[in-house]
């Protein structure tokens, strides 16, 4: 995510640390199971940290459960086990960190350019204990030799078109692009169709996830790359 999740506006501050309601708990209980505790740990740290140093804006703390935690660990998923997991412009760690802490058996590289993300995100797996999480301050475009990815992933990036150059060369020939995106993502994958081809994407696929258990489900785009 190289976007600052709702920029930091004029909206007042709610008090206080953001609270699960009930059924934000259960869909939480069930995304992160024993690891609930660290991943309102993380919540905290978006929170008090985050929103100091302006990775978070204030008008999104008491949504962060709602609108981005849960958001991204939804898409959990779309991975198979043990595999390594790129988030291209990881910034808040969404949803790089969502999954390390959904997906304990996933291995992630947090690939993000700019240092004040860097340090914030370092600071947070180190409190958090994350051994299968590896930080990268760089371009996408710079890691190329940098990453053996099975998967790459995105958030509040960039249109498909633009992001689809970046990521898809991070998966070596073989793989998947797990974008998140939202209603307009079909049209997205129209627009993006020369750029797919080019980077030897096939069998591109819009798919909701989360239905029954979230608020609003999210939407990704899948992009397959090699066999």
């Amino acid at each position: 995510m190289t976007q600052d999740q709702g920029a930091p506006g004029e909206a007042e501050d709610d008090g206080g640390l953001p609270e699960l309601t009930g059924a934000e708990l259960a869909a939480a209980e069930k995304l992160f199971g024993d690891q609930l505790e660290l991943a309102r740990r993380y919540v905290d740290h978006l929170a008090t940290s985050g929103l100091e140093r302006g990775l978070i804006g204030p008008r999104e703390v008491p949504r962060l459960w709602s609108r981005h935690v849960l958001n991204c660990a939804v898409i959990e998923s779309e991975f198979a086990r043990e595999a390594t997991v790129a988030d291209v412009g990881s910034g808040a760690g969404l949803p790089g960190l969502c999954l390390a802490l959904a997906r304990p058996d996933l291995t992630l590289v947090l690939i993000e350019p700019l240092e004040r993300r860097v340090i914030w995100l370092e600071e947070v797996v180190d409190d958090l204990g994350l051994d299968n999480v590896r930080i990268l301050r760089t371009r996408a475009e710079q890691a190329v030799d940098l990453v053996n990815a099975d998967y790459v992933t995105a958030r509040a990036v960039s249109a498909l078109s633009k992001l689809v150059p970046i990521t898809l060369p991070l998966l070596g020939g073989a793989g998947t692009l797990v974008a998140i995106k939202g209603r307009s993502a079909a049209e997205e994958v129209e627009k993006a169709a020369k750029a797919i081809k080019k980077y030897k994407g096939h069998s591109a696929e819009v798919r909701v996830l989360g239905e029954g258990l979230l608020e609003e489900p999210t939407t990704v785009v899948r992009i397959a790359v090699g066999p």
